[in-house]
């Protein structure tokens, strides 16, 4: 995604914190740099995936709520995440998703191809 400068990360509010773990740490090798708590509700965790230096827009954050109803679309809400991997590599993510039977289908975003899954 070049072009995108200032984005430092996205934080997103999450179920079950161990099922985000599972995801994103083990089926898409993230890597958890911190967990923390959430400064407004220190029962909750705060968990930061990055690159290993934390550079600016690879960070995604997670508020995991384990207990919350299904989520509803609203007003000014991101309702989707695109994580840039290079081209060529698409086999393999396709390939290893289907390993752990996340469901996918192949797509575009901002003009280039694109594995899509919830």
């Amino acid at each position: 995604m070049e072009g995108s400068l200032g984005l430092h990360h996205i934080t997103c509010v999450a179920g079950d914190p161990q099922e985000n773990l599972d995801f994103y740490l083990g089926i898409l090798g993230l890597r958890l740099v911190k967990r923390s708590v959430n400064q407004d509700d220190p029962a909750t965790y705060h968990l930061f995936y990055a690159d290993r230096q934390g550079t600016p827009g690879t960070a995604l954050t997670f508020f995991p709520y384990p207990h919350l109803p299904p989520h509803r679309l609203g007003v000014g809400q991101a309702v989707e995440v695109a994580l840039a991997v290079p081209p060529e590599s698409l086999g393999y993510w396709e390939a290893r998703l289907a390993r752990y039977g996340r469901p996918l289908e192949r797509g575009e975003r901002f003009g280039l191809p694109a594995l899509l899954f919830p």
